[in-house]
């Protein structure tokens, strides 16, 4: 153990750059067309895509106009924090800079989505390498990370797969330690806060995977006579640590005021029961899945949340990850601690049920105890902690492989690059984002539906607004045009719905009757959007016949919209 620690590869600017580049060019080649439609068409479906579109343009308007108040956004108005009601990505505001108005949005929301899949390529790669695998076997791990086949069915998560910030961090923080480099731990530090700002999705997982590791050391520590390590280094660490300590708390108030005065933000036992998958998930591998989309069709058809719910992890990642258990180019322990965290990750993946013996499985215990779990929804999203260890392993199982046929006796032996890309391009196949279209039984790219366009005569109305219906695919569409100017909506998209707009929605179905429209101006709103073409079978289909005559209500006609001035 203490050779393999002294032993640290070389890992140049060039090698990282190839990798991001390397990372890049599988996700465009493995999600093509997207790259040729960007900012037409978003990946996966019309869900998450696009209130998460707004959420980056929001950041960089925010970053602009009120850098002082990020979490006050244009949604759910008159409430505060609005922008925790989901994962943030304030991480790449910067981004948000960049363009203006829904195009932009989206254009911008499909660069970052592409990249996401460079990173945790680039990231698992480099901490493969870091840890001693070869080239060859290092990008075996890159793309098990990357491109494990669950991760397609997070299509519409882009909070879920910005998760090379992960292994970045891990990288940085040994490869600083090992060549003691105080800067690089401080730069580790500075990707784990960067990480959390994208969402505490992952960026819980990282805290608590660090604190294990921190755990961890102090234990080898210990056991090796309690060594005087460099102060420069303790130094680094410490700063390091109260950093991210620091900024996650920052980041962690709005999302604690959200609890606090939205109870129905909480998530219930009830609730994370409902995402949580059991053993069966892990048998579920997405439909957009190649290989295994029509294999496992009967037992995704016996899930409840599919989306939350498909884990397979993919049966090559695996039997790669077995054999690397036994590569001895690794010491024992690092090995035995990557099994036995896969091993644990994946059974708190499965998450818990509230009776029979679900009951105790081991992530209701980090649910009821450990803080910052009672605000997770779906316990299937520490799935990315097993990806990481299982595609590590794998690369240990590549270099065994290719070293054993390198020297196979009785024949002719196989290059070992040869056997490390035939391998590498089995992975690869087994994530490709191409599977059995959504709508038959055929082959079709993976999905990517074009975005609805804004409708003339929306932008420039006198806000607060709210527009109608008020349906969560309907609020998704309004959020991403309020780009255009980011006009205050009571409107909003996020996994919970506030009372007040529950409330407020159930008492304006007569709208424009007298009481609806007092009670909007009582609230503050000044300007209401019936979108016609999407009203059929809402309680405001039968709009041409409610006249605002005797309100003082102002109805216009634009195209597909019905605008209805209130007035002050």
């Amino acid at each position: 153990m203490a050779a393999w620690w002294r032993t640290s590869p070389q890992l140049r600017v060039r090698e990282a750059l190839l990798s991001a580049i390397a990372g890049l060019a599988l996700a465009v080649v493995a999600f093509w067309p997207l790259a040729a439609r960007l900012g037409r068409d978003v990946p996966l479906d019309l869900g998450d895509p696009l209130p998460q579109s707004w959420q980056v343009a929001w950041g960089g308007h925010a970053l602009v106009h009120q850098p002082l108040s990020l979490f006050q956004s244009n949604q759910f108005w008159p409430l505060r924090d609005t922008l925790a009601f989901s994962d943030a990505l304030l991480g790449y505001a910067p981004a948000g800079l960049i363009g203006d108005g829904p195009v932009a949005a989206v254009a911008r929301y499909d660069v970052l989505w592409l990249l996401s899949f460079a990173l945790a390529f680039a990231g698992a790669r480099l901490l493969a390498r870091e840890l001693g695998a070869g080239h060859g076997a290092a990008t075996v791990a890159g793309i098990a990370f990357a491109m494990a086949p669950w991760r397609l069915e997070q299509g519409g998560h882009l909070h879920v797969l910005s998760s090379g910030g992960i292994p970045l961090t891990l990288l940085l923080l040994l490869r600083g330690w090992r060549r003691e480099r105080p800067a690089l731990v401080l730069a580790g530090f500075a990707v784990a806060a960067w990480q959390v700002s994208l969402g505490f999705t992952l960026g819980l997982q990282l805290v608590y995977v660090l604190s294990a590791l921190a755990l961890v050391a102090l234990a080898w520590w210990w056991r090796a006579g309690r060594p005087n390590p460099p102060r420069r280094m303790i130094a680094a660490t410490a700063v390091g640590a109260l950093a991210l300590a620091l900024a996650s708390g920052l980041l962690a108030r709005p999302y604690l005021r959200v609890l606090d005065e939205h109870p129905e933000a909480a998530r219930s036992p009830l609730t994370v029961a409902h995402y949580s998958g059991g053993p069966l998930a892990l048998l579920a591998a997405p439909e957009t899945s190649l290989v295994w989309g029509g294999a496992s069709a009967g037992v995704r058809a016996r899930l409840d949340a599919v989306p939350e719910q498909t884990l397979f992890p993919g049966a090559a990642i695996l039997l790669l990850a077995v054999v690397g258990l036994g590569w001895r180019g690794w010491p024992r322990g690092l090995r035995l601690g990557l099994g036995a965290a896969a091993l644990v990750t994946v059974l708190l993946s499965l998450g818990f049920e509230t009776s029979g013996a679900g009951r105790l499985l081991p992530y209701r215990m980090l649910y009821e105890l450990a803080p910052g779990w009672q605000g997770v929804r779906v316990p299937g999203r520490l799935h990315t902690l097993t990806t990481l260890a299982l595609a590590l392993l794998a690369a240990g199982g590549a270099q065994r492989i290719a070293q054993a046929l390198a020297r196979r006796p009785g024949g002719a032996p196989w290059p070992p690059r040869a056997a490390l890309a035939g391998l590498a391009l089995v992975v690869a196949l087994e994530g490709a984002g191409f599977g059995i279209g959504r709508g038959g039984q055929t082959l079709a790219a993976y999905p990517h539906p074009t975005v609805p366009r804004a409708p003339a005569g929306l932008a420039g109305l006198a806000d607060p607004l709210l527009e109608l219906p008020a349906r969560p695919p309907d609020n998704r569409r309004y959020l991403l045009w309020s780009t255009d100017g980011f006009p205050r909506l009571m409107n909003g998209r996020s996994s919970v719905e506030p009372r007040l707009l529950a409330q407020t929605l159930a008492a304006v179905e007569g709208f424009p009757d007298r009481g609806s429209v007092a009670l909007l101006r009582r609230i503050g709103v000044r300007t209401v959007v019936l979108h016609a073409d999407r009203a059929a079978g809402t309680p405001w289909a039968a709009w041409p016949a409610r006249s605002p005559a005797g309100s003082g209500v102002r109805r216009e006609r634009r195209g597909s919209l019905v605008v209805y001035r209130l007035g002050d």
